[in-house]
């Protein structure tokens, strides 16, 4: 299973790669929301990780336009943010989002949530 993880946090990605790469997953990384757009369109990921508050195009545009583009609208897009608000909450999912997860990313919490997105490649040992 692949994994696009958009965060522009070096350390958080690092980490999130990592563990999630230990569980299996495939990694695709990408810094900024057009990175983001991109690596949607090339590599056809079977969930995205999004960051909201990214540089260049925020994770609310990116979101838009991956759901936008028939080649990418059914990929699953879980939104992570720092923000814990209902209206952040509200907004992801206005802009296309699955799902909502707040950082620090409580990890197993993530797979539970990626693993209902992707039935039948989320429950990766």
């Amino acid at each position: 299973m692949k994994i696009l993880l958009v965060e522009d946090n070096e350390m958080n990605r690092d980490m999130l790669t990592r563990r999630l790469t230990r569980r299996g997953y495939a990694v695709v990384a990408a810094v900024d929301g057009v990175a983001a757009v991109e690596a949607a369109l090339q590599e056809q990921p079977d969930v995205v990780l999004m960051d909201m508050g990214l540089p260049v195009l925020d994770g609310w545009e990116a979101t838009r336009r991956i759901k936008a583009d028939p080649r990418t609208a059914s990929i699953p897009v879980i939104a992570l943010t720092a923000h814990a608000m209902a209206d952040d909450r509200e907004r992801a999912l206005a802009a296309g989002c699955d799902d909502f997860d707040t950082k620090p990313v409580d990890f197993e919490r993530l797979r539970a949530k990626i693993a209902v997105l992707i039935p039948d490649g989320g429950t990766v040992p």
